[in-house]
């Protein structure tokens, strides 16, 4: 009997310990849920959720795992549609994913799995460009985005990839000249680019171990490269190639393919049997040398192997630091343009000592990009029309009535007013089924003289946004001169309220929130700016905008919104305005970038914009704060006394160089968000700061809509 007992207890430990080690990761559930949710839940994908479950126990159609974690997507051919969401990013131990042969449309979500190895995505509708996020996809060998619907230009991202062997653009739309950086692609055995609109020369392929190349019917001139000539198979044909003889190459440049036609068709025999036998003797003394020289590389590879670090050292002097460079650009990256931008902008290189897990940081700067439009090849006009003509959204929107928006607010009962701005109010509205929603109720004034087309499409535009960081877009009522906008509600309310407004249930955010904050709200401006085609203009960035949730991660509200300015200089609160918005016509992105440089100011000294309750001299935030960033002594005065003292003191000061930057008087000396992203993801490596340790410090219970901390 104590035999049994004992078995049975130990079988059913083991039962419960396989349980939990097959509990598959929350970060992989919600972006299957949301990827299942974004192709309209189809009845063929068995086992998947719009919400919740186990992918990994419960064997989801097409998933495989190891151990927690979700590996492999399966889904080729399934007949599936719609897109695949927005949290592909999430899925960091994901090696394969194939979605081909379906009817998937929009946009090729911008972040992709980071460390995929194969990505197939062909034989669909997809449409835009090629994201941007594959720059730092480091482990990826195969990419089949083939027959599909992707125009504009390659961007010049794939100095990085260098494990790349298979690349399919085949039957596509892309039109200008081949990235200088495919050059970098020195593992690159397949490419496939037939059927597009391609133009410019070959001769970035030239020195790649390229064995099979297409490049048919495309607008390709100039000559090919002769080191091309000689590979196992080159289909060329449908171009615009020169007829002539090639101009010789330039000096120094070697030639992966030798071709024995290249220079002798103008010479006789004698000369050709004088170069033969010249070229023997040369061969032998050569022949002679090698081998010499192969047996001292034998001995000095041994010594070699005993010191393992000589490796590195010469990696880094091979590679150099250019990556540990603030404000980096994506389109001008390298050394000259990291001098070029310290000597125009006064920057400080980060050197950065140690090393963070990407998966913990998210990466969407360049990292994380899907560079609708690189800036080549597409006028404004085509850009707009290519946004309008989006065919659907991640998620379906809802077009709520009055009447259930009037019942869900209390008929926009005061009691429930969430906050007021320049376009309208915000109400909080409880559903029937419980979940809290918020109703941006717009000023009827601003519709006044609107074509009735009109809202509708500003629906329409902001649908197809999506990203982490913004609130996400619900659906809308248009109802007897009433428009409304509805969003997901944030429990933990707006930035503005943490930072300014204390109450008995609040208390300081810490220096890694405070930080973690500025990151997502980086990124997310990065997207309307840099991601969307054309650049959403935000035009109302401040703390009050910043919307957090349970976790604390914060969501931008209010984009889409700029139609609604009718003057520049209203849109936002006193003390966001950047110098140049006193005329409606100067707002660019640029004047973003200075408004959200006030929102870091508001979180690293916990002062608002404008406070007419300080002295003079202070009540302007950035005109008191702005020469203070440069001087260590009063940098470290003006933090938020809140804080206590409990920072990493490395991290202030390029914390404050980012503001300084943000908040110049001169728009063309501040930086875009892309290189604001880059640089607090910079600070975050340097510090050696752990974002993820703080965000679980402050939560709301369910049903609460107070914070509750533990």
């Amino acid at each position: 009997m104590h035999r049994f007992v004992v078995g049975y207890l130990l079988l059913s430990f083991g039962t419960l310990i396989s349980l939990v080690h097959s509990w598959t990761d929350s970060r992989d559930v919600n972006a299957l849920n949301v990827m299942f949710k974004s192709l309209k839940a189809p009845s063929q994908l068995s086992g998947w959720r719009v919400s919740g479950g186990d992918p990994c126990s419960d064997s989801w159609q097409g998933v495989k795992c190891s151990g927690s974690r979700v590996t492999e997507i399966s889904l080729s051919n399934y007949g599936l549609n719609g897109e695949l969401g927005y949290q592909l990013s999430n899925l960091t131990s994901l090696t394969s994913l194939d979605v081909s042969k379906n009817n998937l449309n929009d946009q090729i979500p911008y972040q992709l799995p980071p460390n995929a190895v194969r990505i197939n995505l062909s034989h669909n509708q997809f449409t835009g460009n090629v994201p941007y996020s594959i720059s730092q996809m480091s482990n990826i060998e195969s990419i089949n985005l083939s027959n599909n619907k992707l125009d504009g230009t390659l961007s010049d991202m794939f100095a990085k990839v260098k494990k790349l062997k298979s690349f399919d653009l085949s039957n596509n739309e892309l039109t200008d000249k081949l990235p200088n950086s495919f050059a970098n692609l020195t593992n690159l055995n397949t490419l496939r680019l037939q059927n597009n609109q391609l133009t410019g020369t070959l001769n970035v392929l030239a020195d790649l171990p390229i064995e099979d190349l297409n490049v048919e019917n495309n607008k390709f001139s100039g000559w090919i490269p002769n080191e091309l000539k000689g590979i196992r198979s080159l289909k060329t044909g449908g171009n615009s190639w020169s007829t002539g003889k090639a101009p010789p190459p330039p000096p120094g440049v070697r030639h992966r393919h030798p071709n024995a036609k290249e220079d002798q068709d103008n010479k006789d025999d004698g000369e050709k049997s004088k170069l033969v036998r010249n070229v023997a003797i040369v061969a032998g003394s050569c022949l002679g040398a090698m081998l010499v020289f192969a047996a001292l590389m034998a001995v000095f590879a041994r010594r070699k192997a005993a010191h393992p670090s000589s490796q590195f050292l010469d990696e880094e002097r091979n590679t150099g630091t250019k990556d540990n460079t603030p404000f980096q650009s994506r389109e001008l990256a390298g050394a000259q343009y990291v001098s070029n931008v310290k000597e125009s902008k006064g920057l400080k290189t980060i050197q950065s000592g140690v090393t963070l897990d990407q998966a913990s940081l998210q990466i969407s700067g360049p990292m994380g990009l899907n560079r609708s439009v690189s800036g080549r090849g597409s006028s404004v006009s085509e850009q707009t029309s290519r946004l309008k003509g989006r065919s659907s959204t991640s998620a379906p929107v809802i077009a709520y009535s009055l009447a259930d928006l009037q019942n869900a607010t209390g008929d926009f009962a005061s009691r429930n007013l969430q906050g007021e701005g320049n376009i309208g109010r915000v109400y909080r509205a409880k559903c029937e089924d419980g979940k809290v929603l918020a109703v941006k109720k717009i000023d009827p004034i601003l519709i006044q003289g609107e074509k009735p087309e009109g809202f509708a499409e500003i629906v329409a535009n902001i649908s197809k946004l999506h990203h982490p960081n913004i609130a996400e877009f619900v659906g809308y009522c248009s109802e007897r001169g009433n428009y409304l906008l509805v969003y997901d509600h944030y429990r933990n309310g707006s930035l503005h309220e943490f930072l300014h407004v204390s109450d008995d249930f609040s208390k300081p955010l810490t220096w890694n929130t405070r930080v973690s904050i500025a990151l997502g709200a980086a990124r997310a401006v990065e997207y309307l700016h840099d991601v969307c085609s054309p650049p959403i203009v935000h035009k109302n960035i401040k703390s009050s905008n910043i919307l957090l949730d349970l976790e604390l991660t914060p969501h931008l509200s209010d984009y889409g919104m700029a139609h609604f300015h009718q003057r520049t200089s209203q849109n936002l609160g006193m003390g966001y305005n950047a110098p140049e918005c006193s005329r409606p016509s100067a707002y660019t992105l640029k004047s973003d970038v200075y408004s959200f440089g006030v929102v870091m100011l508001e979180l690293l000294t916990g002062r608002m914009p404008l406070d007419n309750k300080r002295p003079q001299t202070e009540q302007c935030l950035v005109k008191w704060a702005s020469p203070r960033l440069q001087d260590n002594d009063a940098l470290a005065a003006m933090v938020d006394p809140a804080l206590r003292g409990l920072y990493p003191p490395k991290s202030l000061s390029p914390f404050a160089d980012i503001i300084a930057h943000c908040v110049k008087s001169d728009p063309k000396l501040r930086p875009a968000m892309s290189e604001v992203v880059q640089s607090l993801i910079q600070l975050v490596q340097q510090s050696n700061m752990n974002l993820g340790d703080d965000l679980s410090t402050s939560r709301r219970t369910e049903d609460s809509d107070y914070a509750v901390y533990v």
